[in-house]
């Protein structure tokens, strides 16, 4: 006869799965119910928590020793901003102790089960999400001041993802738009500069300060204090960057330098981006020069405060204006600029492409030198979301921290022959959003590659270690095998024998 059809015994036991099925709302946990936007990376949460318990945290605190470097290199981690709370953001980041920080990233296995590779970096401070400006202040920008009174050149640049906390660090807190430059590591330094110069042990040097303030923005730099000036960065006869045209305003107290803050910040470029409303377009510069009050007024050291602009994919561009993805573009050449002059120190390359950007021309003599002195703040924020740019991030910084007690760096080495100014127009206009992109990308996996690299080598030395410790101890082993095999044998061999005897 004809088959019987099993169509409705299978929906009778697709209903019954269905109706075994626990609903969401019903859904417990041991730590509570499931918040809405992070249901699905409830597990992640909880592996992370777990991870946590087990650590030992010891933040960073003002009775701290300060140890004098060239080169410095900090990290911070900025709190959850509203945006992230509203989204529920799951906290990927932890401070453990004085230079230690960890990055919790979930992956997925083969068969989808979830894991945490839980990243541990080691940098010369870092700050968790209570820490305040004053106290970043103290360990970076602070120990520099002192350099510039005995003739050096000092930079302290902030770097990391849009929307991680860089204008805040180094302009001053925020009340919705409006922000209090006197609370800023701008505002900070000056106060110091000024200390510095009133004291007995500098009055004789006869010395007096002045500040600058502009942009580089889409390549071109534009100076603050006098009406949005187009300026040019050109190099003079002794190979150093000079700024032509730049207004230098006389200043007798930090009031005056934060006066000129406040009017500095006001024009510069900003706009919105996906993972900020007043995102910083351009790299903004805060120089406080001193001067020899002589008629030539010769320059006696400079310290340069750089609020870097935030790097962003073009695919991460909520605005589909042309202008805007050029703009993010270039924004992330010059960083990738940067970053290429930075690797290219740390493999004591002949010739440092100081001059691929215009960043990387007025940054020259933060790197070189004897008597430069650099502290790199780099930025991060919290949320899963931003994982990868906070791992691209501390990768960067981390290849920074290389070039400390690099004997090379701090000569003056080969430059690239500069492009003449058609050129660098024409690269500007090609250079789509999309290339730059591909770029960007290639640069973040050859740091990746880097990093797993390095972590092999050292896996590969600790082994080299256990390995050369057993072929140590493995005589020893042999001598004492043997001692117990002659204090046992002949007992052995008593007992056969009585035995034999039985």
């Amino acid at each position: 006869g004809r088959r019987k059809s099993v169509a409705p015994m299978e929906l009778n036991k697709g209903n019954k799965r269905l109706s075994c099925v626990i609903k969401p709302p019903d859904m417990q946990t041991k730590r509570g119910k499931f918040l809405e936007g992070s249901r699905a990376n409830q597990k992640f949460f909880e592996m992370i928590q777990d991870f946590r318990a087990t650590l030992e945290i010891t933040p960073l605190s003002t009775t701290e020793t300060i140890e004098p470097q060239r080169i410095c290199v900090c990290v911070r981690k900025q709190p959850f901003n509203k945006q992230e709370i509203n989204k529920k953001e799951i906290d990927v980041v932890s401070v453990p102790g004085k230079g230690a920080l960890v990055v919790h990233e979930p992956k997925h296995k083969v068969d989808l089960t979830k894991y945490l590779d839980n990243q541990v970096f080691h940098f010369d401070y870092s700050f968790d999400e209570t820490a305040t400006n004053e106290l970043v202040y103290k360990f970076t920008a602070k120990p520099l001041v002192q350099s510039i009174f005995e003739g050096g050149m000092a930079t302290c640049f902030a770097y990391g993802q849009t929307g991680s906390g860089k204008t805040h660090t180094m302009g001053g807190d925020f009340t919705g738009k409006q922000q209090n430059s006197a609370k800023g590591i701008y505002a900070l330094a000056a106060q110091d500069v000024f200390a510095y110069l009133h004291h007995r042990r500098y009055a004789n040097l006869d010395l007096s300060a002045y500040v600058s303030f502009f942009e580089i923005y889409n390549g071109k730099v534009y100076d603050l204090l006098h009406k949005k000036a187009k300026l040019r960065a050109l190099e003079d006869e002794r190979q150093q960057v000079q700024v032509v045209g730049l207004k230098e305003v006389y200043v007798t107290s930090a009031e005056e330098v934060i006066k000129m803050i406040q009017i500095g910040s006001s024009c510069r470029t900003s706009g919105q981006t996906s993972a900020n409303a007043n995102s910083s377009r351009s790299h903004a510069f805060l120089q406080i020069v001193l001067r020899r009050n002589d008629r030539a007024t010769t320059l006696h050291g400079k310290f340069s405060l750089v609020d870097l602009a935030g790097n962003e994919r073009g695919t991460d561009v909520s605005s589909n204006d042309r202008s805007t993805l050029v703009e993010t573009a270039e924004i992330n050449r010059s960083l990738l600029a940067l970053k290429e002059c930075i690797r290219s120190l740390g493999k004591n390359s002949d010739h440092i492409p100081f001059r691929m950007s215009t960043l990387t021309k007025v940054l020259r003599d933060s790197f070189i030198g004897e008597k430069s002195r650099t502290c790199m703040i780099a930025m991060v924020s919290p949320g899963m979301t931003s994982c990868k740019y906070t791992m691209n991030t501390l990768r960067y910084a981390d290849r920074v921290k290389e070039l400390n007690g690099n004997s090379k760096a701090s000569e003056a080495p080969k430059t690239q022959e500069p492009m003449n100014s058609s050129s660098e127009e024409v690269s500007l206009h090609i250079l789509d959003t999309g290339v730059c992109d591909a770029i960007s990308q290639v640069a973040e996996l050859e740091e990746k590659v880097y990093s797993e690299l390095k972590r092999a080598g050292d896996l590969v030395q600790e082994m080299g270690q256990i390995s050369y410790n057993i072929e140590e101890g493995l005589p020893n082993l042999v001598d004492h095998s043997k001692r117990l095999l002659g204090v046992y044998q002949p007992k052995y061999c008593s007992i056969c024998f009585v035995n034999v005897m039985y």
